[in-house]
């Protein structure tokens, strides 16, 4: 028996409102703000049973005691999608960075990395079999 539920990943920004509005641009919805008026501090996001929060750098420092590192490959988001070439093109044709074009990766899946504002990876992939291709 588990004493544990409902997972959920928190990414550090030091602008927290910048990177909720990339994720929201993806297809989440926010669930949750703090403070519900004003510059937040810290938001939930959910896409498809999946949730991330973003965390303001300086309140988590300020409120909980922690050194959070606000930039960087420290975790990365992986998103499924219908589409590898066509979201990868979408996502760096509005400025997401291009760290990897669609690749074939172990025979299975095609695989492509941008990233989010805060420099966070987003690995976009579908299934091989699932790709596209054009006789």
């Amino acid at each position: 028996m588990s004493m544990f539920r409902t997972p959920q990943v928190i990414l550090f920004s030091e602008d927290v409102s910048r990177a909720a509005e990339f994720y929201t641009g993806l297809g989440f919805t926010e669930t949750f703000r703090v403070p519900a008026d004003g510059e937040p501090i810290h938001i939930d996001l959910a896409l498809d049973g999946y949730k991330i929060g973003i965390a303001s750098v300086a309140s988590t420092r300020d409120d909980h005691g922690l050194d959070p590192v606000p930039r960087g490959q420290r975790a990365a988001v992986i998103l499924w999608t219908d589409d590898t070439v066509g979201a990868y093109a979408e996502l760096t044709a509005n400025g997401a960075p291009a760290l990897a074009a669609p690749h074939r990766w172990l025979d299975r899946l095609l695989i492509a990395w941008t990233a989010d504002p805060d420099g966070n990876p987003i690995q976009i992939v579908q299934r091989w079999e699932n790709v596209r291709r054009d006789p």
